[in-house]
């Protein structure tokens, strides 16, 4: 099968295509034909040797973590899909990603793409829209009536938590550049901060909730707003301690956890027209294409989801 793959770490030009055997499941698995992947900071991030320490993986390494697509063969265990389901998924972090014609899904991380949506809208989904979701719900707990700061509500996990956050009732503020104001206000954030000539440390002050997906200082500056006994999830560092003790509030870092039964939640939300997909730019299956996705990813500016249309 058709694969891009990392043999080794670098930039953008150590993605190669290669021809590699077609995976062979599990008593537990199917086997998915890609129609659909999608471009995550993950990837990149694992591509350049960050993540290397944490994932100490052998080459070649297929990258990718989102995956919608047609069931081609299911596990003699598999009970609750069958050939020829139209499925989406967050598969299991492993070396055998999605950026292929083929890959392996574990049933219990497999849940049926709502109808209503392209294959390409599906692939945008499960890894930006589990991360929001679980640190919504799962992390910080958001009620109705809440205040919750969403930073980078343009991109792909911002723009899945501003819906979300409006689903569950809170009051949502958002960072994002001029050009996006209109953008992320009709996805609903109640209060938009313009975070080249604005900042919002100065701006917002008694919030209950904040979701971080920069770090940095950003991170740091995001504790002075929350009132005390607020909560803070990061996904993209790590906490200082000494800010959790100086401001009274909960805080940690996330990584995400591929969960079938949320995402099919999800996938009602989505069916109803309550959650929208969010997909920015389409790229098709080529190595061209994957090095372009990968460096508009690598901006950190684009706007909601990058997607690799495979078929």
């Amino acid at each position: 099968m058709r694969a891009i793959v990392i043999n080794e770490y670098g930039s953008k030009d150590v993605l190669v295509e290669q021809e590699l055997p077609k995976p062979e499941i599990k008593a537990n698995q199917v086997l998915v034909e890609v129609y659909a992947t999608s471009i995550n900071p993950i990837d990149w991030k694992l591509r350049a040797g960050y993540l290397k320490q944490m994932l100490d993986w052998e080459f070649p390494i297929i990258l990718g973590w989102d995956v919608a697509g047609k069931i081609v063969e299911v596990g003699n265990e598999v009970k609750n899909f069958k050939v020829g389901d139209e499925i989406f998924a967050r598969p299991d972090t492993t070396p055998h990603g999605t950026y292929a014609e083929f890959t392996t899904v574990d049933e219990e991380l497999l849940a049926k793409k709502p109808t209503n949506l392209t294959f390409e809208e599906a692939a945008s989904i499960p890894l930006a829209g589990l991360t929001a979701w679980q640190c919504l719900v799962d992390k910080t707990k958001v009620q109705k009536g809440d205040k919750v700061l969403i930073h980078a509500g343009a991109g792909g996990v911002g723009s899945m938590a501003i819906q979300m956050a409006k689903h569950l009732g809170a009051y949502v503020a958002t960072t994002a550049s001029e050009k996006n104001e209109a953008y992320v206000k009709e996805l609903g954030a109640d209060e938009f901060i313009n975070y080249r000539t604005q900042q919002f440390e100065e701006v917002l002050h008694d919030y209950d909730v904040v979701i971080d997906t920069m770090g940095g200082e950003i991170l740091n500056k995001s504790f002075t707003i929350l009132k005390p006994g607020g909560r803070l999830v990061t996904i993209a560092g790590q906490p200082d301690p000494a800010l959790i003790e100086k401001y009274q509030v909960t805080a940690s870092s996330y990584w995400l956890t591929p969960n079938g039964k949320q995402l099919s939640e999800l996938g009602e939300l989505l069916e109803k027209g309550i959650l929208k997909p969010q997909v920015g730019n389409i790229f098709d299956f080529s190595l061209e294409s994957f090095k372009k996705a990968h460096e508009l990813s690598e901006t950190n500016h684009a706007k909601g989801k990058i997607v690799i249309r495979a078929k």
